[in-house]
């Protein structure tokens, strides 16, 4: 029997696979050699293998699933929301390697709040790696430029 995240993975799964059959139709151009489809199916591919990945994971869970939370996880919710508005609008002050530090990094402690000088620096290298790697695919390998900081400039 599924709990919510085989639920869920199922749904994303199913979603992925009609997407994924949607971009076959694509028709490309034979002046470019790589056709509009390409990297949308590289994600949907990614995102069909990880959701059948959640499904089984699921399924295979021995233990008994713990009891909703309830009320709190809604603050939770609504935190991480506000996080993320304050984050698009730091966006053009601050600049994307800045705000794209702090805005991981806020949101890892608020998810799983360190208790240690160890977990800090867990949050820190998480932060520091994520902006580091998402920089460098977005700016560097795929060419799209990100936001730089009026305050900053970086």
């Amino acid at each position: 029997m599924l709990g919510r995240d085989g639920w869920a993975g199922l749904a994303v799964l199913t979603a992925s696979l009609v997407l994924f059959g949607l971009t076959l139709g694509l028709e490309g151009n034979p002046m470019v050699p790589i056709g509009p489809g390409f990297y949308p199916r590289i994600v949907l591919g990614v995102t069909a293998v990880l959701a059948a990945a959640l499904v089984i994971a699921d399924s295979l869970a021995s233990k008994r699933r713990a009891p909703p939370r309830g009320a709190s996880d809604y603050g939770l919710v609504a935190s991480m929301f506000a996080l993320f508005g304050l984050y698009a609008g730091a966006l053009s002050f601050l600049g994307f390697r800045l705000s794209t530090l702090l805005y991981v990094a806020a949101a890892n402690a608020l998810l799983a709040p360190p208790r240690s000088a160890r977990g800090w620096a867990r949050v820190a290298l998480v932060a520091l790696l994520t902006t580091v790697v998402v920089y460098l695919a977005f700016e560097r390998y795929l060419l799209v430029l990100l936001p730089r900081g009026r305050w900053t400039g970086f």
